[in-house]
């Protein structure tokens, strides 16, 4: 850990906990990690599905090293030729995650609405700038 991190840390844990966890790619991780344990290259895989848009090898590595450090990963790296690493969640991670998943299904279920009050939010906005 450097100097920042520390101070960082050191300052506000709550938030940076918070957005290690809702980070794009937290979220996605937490999320996956909730049905079972995956390989890296799985795991990237099936993040990518989510959103269309492939996570990068090294974005998915930071991610997965920020959330073991938290202590919501776990890595099992096993000694074998070819080298195996599988990941998933610990007790705290499962619970971290049910409530990040809780929170995607609130989107997912309310998302109709909230396209909705852009929609209003934008036209009013236009309009306000054409009567400007």
């Amino acid at each position: 850990m450097t100097v920042s991190n520390e101070v960082s840390d050191a300052l506000c844990p709550q938030r940076l906990v918070l957005e290690h966890v809702t980070s794009r790619w937290g979220t996605l991780v937490l999320i996956e990690l909730l049905d079972r344990s995956y390989r890296f290259g799985e795991l990237r895989r099936a993040v990518g599905r989510w959103g269309g848009r492939e996570v990068s090898e090294k974005m998915l590595t930071q991610t997965l090293q920020t959330l073991e450090r938290d202590g919501l990963v776990h890595r099992d790296a096993k000694p074998v030729i070819p080298p195996r690493v599988d990941y998933s969640l610990t007790d705290l991670g499962r619970e971290a995650a049910e409530q990040v998943r809780a929170l995607a299904q609130w989107t997912e279920d309310r998302l109709d609405q909230v396209e909705r009050a852009r929609r209003v939010y934008d036209a009013a906005r236009e309009a306000r700038s054409r009567a400007a």
